[in-house]
């Protein structure tokens, strides 16, 4: 006797999806021309520390849908800005602190982006990327809540990319976060061996996107200590950050880490007034953001933070010769470390 066949897969109702913002655009498939959505409450976008499979629910639903369907039933979008940073500079806490509901969403690191800067890599036409990626900032700027604004904190491995999205959405704002050059060496040096190797495939990856270092050859790279190789990288994205800044003068801050630590309560009142948000500055920095590490939840306050850094005294000479290094290197091709457009100012 022949099985009874299979039952139809339900339709999937690919408008009221769309329109849901609880539905989150979270892949690209280049292949199929198609994005993958996961359903994802404010919650579970708050618990992750970043929006990629380690941190979110696995047993999220999904769906799959073609990007022309989903443009078609896109819904009516809010403001959507952005904040670019270099890793390691309390970008992931400003993030959080921008999430105030009826006022914006913060996205931490959304991996379609990710897909799109490899996608770029493996050859992608530029029309072709600029057109999948005003689709993912239609998506990502759907708001959980009328009247809200989108604030998407990319992976600094996107910021090859971070033109183009200024340049496809031009009534959006940026603001170019980085920890300073000797903080940075610092970070990376008590991270041990993880925060080496992941400075070595930055290199890799900044490669691959055509953000390379002048005069510098393999053989060059390959000769370079870590926390040298640290210093290129961040140099590269710095230079970036300076052509942003250049480009795009009335729409772009700048703002380090130190100085958002600093005063917190005067960088977050800036950050609404660049965003066009009513961000409560004071209230925001005396709250649970900026007392907890954005990544682990534990209490964190500046002398917890003066704690973990003192574990960087053991490095301290490598440092400071590879600060001093990484100087003359950037003074050799008339890098100026400072950046223009300062958030403060």
């Amino acid at each position: 006797m022949s099985a009874a066949p299979a039952a139809p897969a339900p339709a999937v109702d690919i408008a009221a999806i769309v329109r849901d913002p609880l539905w989150f655009a979270d892949r690209y498939d280049p292949g199929h021309d198609a994005v993958h959505f996961r359903r994802l409450s404010r919650d579970d976008h708050r618990a992750a520390t970043f929006l990629t499979d380690e941190y979110l629910p696995a047993d999220a639903p999904g769906v799959v849908i073609r990007r022309d369907d989903a443009i078609a039933a896109a819904p009516p979008t809010g403001p959507i800005h952005f904040i670019f940073h270099s890793a390691f500079c309390c970008s992931t806490l400003l993030a959080r602190a921008v999430d105030v509901p009826g006022v914006a969403m913060g996205l931490k690191e959304p991996v379609l982006l990710n897909d799109l800067v490899g996608w770029k890599a493996r050859g992608a036409a530029a029309a072709d990327l600029a057109g999948v990626l005003d689709t993912a900032l239609t998506l990502f700027a759907r708001p959980f809540t009328r009247g809200e604004a989108v604030v998407v904190k990319p992976s600094n491995v996107c910021n090859g990319i971070a033109s183009a999205m200024l340049t496809v959405r031009p009534d959006s704002r940026a603001l170019l976060l980085h920890a300073p050059l000797r903080t940075f060496l610092g970070s990376i040096a008590r991270k041990s061996w993880t925060g080496r190797l992941w400075v070595r495939d930055l290199l890799v990856k900044q490669r691959h996107d055509g953000i390379q270092w002048p005069g510098m050859g393999v053989d060059d790279f390959m000769r370079l200590t870590d926390l040298q190789a640290a210093a290129i990288g961040w140099l590269a994205q710095h230079a970036v950050f300076t052509r942003i800044a250049s480009r795009f003068p009335d729409r772009v801050r700048t703002i380090d880490s130190e100085s958002l630590m600093t005063d917190p309560g005067a960088a977050m009142t800036a950050v609404g007034a660049l965003f066009h948000l009513p961000l409560d500055g004071a209230a925001i920095a005396a709250g649970p953001v900026f007392a907890r590490h954005s990544k682990y939840g534990d209490a964190f306050d500046a002398a917890t933070r003066a704690a973990a850094r003192s574990t960087e005294a053991a490095f301290a000479d490598e440092i400071d010769k590879v600060t001093i290094w990484a100087e003359a290197v950037a003074s050799g091709v008339g890098l100026d470390l400072g950046l223009t457009a300062s958030l403060l100012a």
